[in-house]
């Protein structure tokens, strides 16, 4: 059977399943609580996949794993597994329990409501609002890349086809299904990304000879001060910004929207004990395997396409180019894979995005009351039309290359989103003594930070006459989101030392659901 036919019918029955899903679970879409947390009643498996689904994209399998493999080797590995233990395992173990605790508590669906309610500021809620309008439309439009280059090894269709494919596909199910259809996908999705990225690692190292001939063939590749070994050593030839890297791609998804909701439809205590496990074996082999990989991308130094100075390779063709001599059936399994990856962060970020909008900026300023299925109509709508600008951006960017703005205001929407709430998130689930006005300072913080950092990469300001620090923490948007991030951490309760509190009574109010009392069987507490 040849290449093309076997992907053929593999997408088919993929899509087939995607659609029978969404009209399954289309009876939990009747309000809102049902169509945007599935009632609060997702089961461990169903939330560690979501949350890891949404979590790793083909950003991550082409974009990321291409790149950072390049330029660190094998000790890119570090990325996912600090994807695995700080952003799976700490986030579930510092956020999972409080989030869903406080969230039921004050009735919040989204982050922004959530900021609204434990802050007592319809304004917040309305800020916040717009700043994940605003950042997350072209973080969404980022997910189709490399789509193009990994279908271009079977198919020969346009980009656009494509994009319009998994765009019209994805919104479907989650039009129909809602969180449910998204969060079931999502578990289906996640296997496929399993077994997916296993069977790569596998048949690309055995490409090569195996491991040990794979590791020996990349030591003897050489690097800026180093004769060999540098892509194949412990650390990389470059340490400290593969740290930086670890920490954005790690800490970062504790500020994101769409990340901490999945706590929010936590069903049971036992479900995040099971949830962190799962999550966290998920993120080793997916995230952990992905940039695996692609520390092997320089044994591919002769085949892969460069840029116009013949130095720099297209990250986004190293991957692909990997792939190539692979057996038909691996790559296959490749296009459903990064189809899957793609398609299930797609569907968490636009259902985020237009909960989010629908429910703390269109419901705050609408004057009448809103019945639940007018809300749910209404985000109905707002799905396709985040769906539909995501793609109008995606194809302009592929077709005019030259409009640097989107590429790099997809580069920023990471650090300003995570910079903005991850702080004030964080600080206000376990701190009474956050305030209002710290919350605010890191909105401004994060979202100014990030686009200074895009007017920098869009060559508007010059750093070459800075201090060296501050040139090299604002050479990339991945250093500069690192510093809005853990500048966030320090700012806020900083800020809140000298700024005005809430009524004490309002806090304790707010903080007596984590002092309720409930029971518990004895292997799970002791007396």
């Amino acid at each position: 059977m040849n290449t093309k036919l076997l992907c053929v019918i593999l997408l088919v029955i993929f899509f087939a399943i995607m659609i029978y899903v969404g009209l399954q679970t289309r009876k939990r879409t009747k309000n809102v609580e049902g169509f945007v947390l599935g009632d609060r009643a997702a089961g461990p498996w169903i939330t560690a996949f979501a949350f890891g689904t949404s979590y790793f994209s083909a950003v991550i399998f082409v974009g990321y794993a291409g790149q950072f493999g390049w330029n660190f080797g094998m000790s890119a590995t570090w990325a996912g597994l600090g994807n695995a233990f700080i952003g799976s395992l700490l986030a579930w173990n510092i956020l999972g329990r409080r989030t869903r605790i406080m969230t039921q508590h004050l009735d919040a669906r989204t982050m922004p409501d959530f900021f609204g309610k434990r802050f007592g500021s319809t304004n917040m809620k309305v800020i916040a609002s717009l700043i994940v309008f605003i950042f997350l439309i072209p973080y969404t439009a980022s997910l189709y890349n490399g789509l193009s280059s990994l279908f271009g090894l079977v198919f020969d269709v346009p980009y656009w086809v494509v994009i319009a494919i998994m765009a019209v596909l994805t919104g479907l199910y989650v039009v129909i299904g809602g969180y449910m259809a998204t969060a079931i996908n999502d578990f289906i999705q996640g296997i496929i990304m399993l077994f997916g990225i296993a069977a790569v690692v596998i048949a690309v190292l055995h490409d090569n000879g195996g491991l040990l001939a794979s590791c020996q063939k990349l030591s003897a590749v050489s690097a800026d001060g180093w004769q060999g070994g540098a892509f194949s050593s412990f650390l990389g030839p470059d340490p400290l910004a593969l740290l930086f890297v670890v920490i954005l791609t790690s800490l970062g998804t504790w500020g994101l929207p769409q990340m901490v909701n999945k706590f929010y439809a936590i069903k049971h205590e036992d479900d995040i004990h099971k949830g962190t496990v799962i999550s966290t074996i998920f993120a080793i082999i997916v995230a952990g395997g992905c940039y695996f990989l692609g520390g092997f991308g320089r044994l591919y130094a002769d085949k892969i396409p460069y840029q116009s100075d013949g130095v720099t390779p297209l990250f986004d063709q190293i991957v692909p180019t990997m792939l190539s001599t692979l057996p038909s059936i691996i790559i296959a399994l490749v296009i459903v894979l990064v189809l899957s990856a793609s398609m299930s962060t797609l569907s968490s970020l636009v259902l985020t995005s237009s909960s989010t909008f629908t429910l703390d900026v269109i419901e705050p300023l609408n004057k009448s009351d809103m019945s639940e299925k007018q809300k749910v109509t209404i985000m109905r709508i707002f799905i396709l039309f985040f769906i539909f600008v995501s793609a109008v951006i995606a194809v302009i960017k592929d077709a005019h290359p030259e409009i640097t703005f989107i590429a790099q205001m997809m580069g920023v929407s990471w650090g300003a989103l995570a910079g903005s709430f991850l702080a004030p998130f964080l600080y206000g689930l376990y701190w009474k003594g956050t305030t209002r006005a710290a919350c605010y300072v890191s909105f401004v913080w994060g979202c100014a930070l990030m686009v200074f950092q895009m007017y920098i990469s869009l060559g508007q300001v010059d750093i070459s006459g800075w201090n060296p620090l501050l040139s090299y923490l604002f050479a990339s948007s991945v250093r500069s989101g690192v510093i809005a991030m853990v500048g966030g951490l320090v700012i806020v309760p900083v800020v809140s030392l000298f700024t005005g509190k809430q009524e004490r009574g309002e806090l304790d109010q707010l903080f007596s659901c984590y002092d309720e009392k409930v029971m518990a069987s004895h292997k799970n507490a002791l007396d």
